[in-house]
């Protein structure tokens, strides 16, 4: 007869030996099921890449958004962030959506079962895909807002930092005029010589365009 000790043991033993044998669902409906699970939250919380998710494609996703809005300082960065995130979730709606309707259907060769299967596999998971949608909603809301504060914001400092550039460009044709070397950074400009360069070329251009028009108008 076993005593108390060595049953308790036993059990401990076959309780391991059960749970590294198990290996969550076998089927891939199971799976898909298990998934959507795992990310019930993932269009709401603070995390954003999924543990199922991959990490690298969300780098290149980032990127592509840095590459096409070119962010200057904490704010205009912080809002391509987040563009990026929102996007990414909203990704990650449309995938949710098919997985939904996935579970619902099995694999029919027949076009009439097939289109059956469809049918009750949107109306039996129709909560779920609803509140996929309010959430595609809100995340669409959220990405058109945030695109236009960075645009504004963009506007604004671009309108600044050419209006700054006018200054300097002034600043420095007069001390050139007086024989004069003139360092911007003592009066707080933070232009790189290749922003200063280019925007002597451009101011130059227009001077001429100006003389051109100008020659025009007293041949006519």
């Amino acid at each position: 007869m076993s005593t108390p000790h060595r049953a308790e043991i036993n059990r401990a033993q076959i309780n391991r030996e059960n749970a590294q044998h198990s290996t969550g669902p076998k089927t891939e409906a199971g799976k898909k099921q298990s998934s959507l699970n795992a990310l019930r939250h993932g269009l709401t919380g603070q995390i954003v890449v999924m543990p199922t998710e991959d990490l690298h494609a969300y780098q290149l996703h980032l990127k592509s958004f840095t590459d096409e809005y070119h962010p200057q300082g904490a704010t205009e960065s912080h809002l391509v962030q987040a563009l990026a995130d929102a996007s990414w979730r909203l990704n990650r709606v449309a995938a949710l959506e098919s997985n939904v309707l996935i579970l619902g259907i099995t694999q029919e060769c027949d076009p009439i079962a097939g289109a059956l299967a469809i049918a009750s596999a949107l109306e039996s998971q129709s909560k779920a895909l609803s509140n996929l949608s309010m959430h595609s909603q809100r995340l669409s809301r959220q990405f058109e807002r945030t695109v236009a504060q960075l645009r504004e914001l963009q506007k604004t400092r671009r309108t600044q930092e050419k209006q700054e550039l006018n200054d300097l460009l002034a600043i420095m044709e007069m001390c050139e005029s007086q024989g004069e070397t003139y360092n911007p950074s003592e009066h707080g400009f933070v232009f790189s010589p290749a922003q200063i360069d280019v925007a002597q070329r451009n101011r130059r251009r227009e001077l001429l365009a100006e003389e051109a028009y100008e020659h025009r108008c007293e041949s006519a």
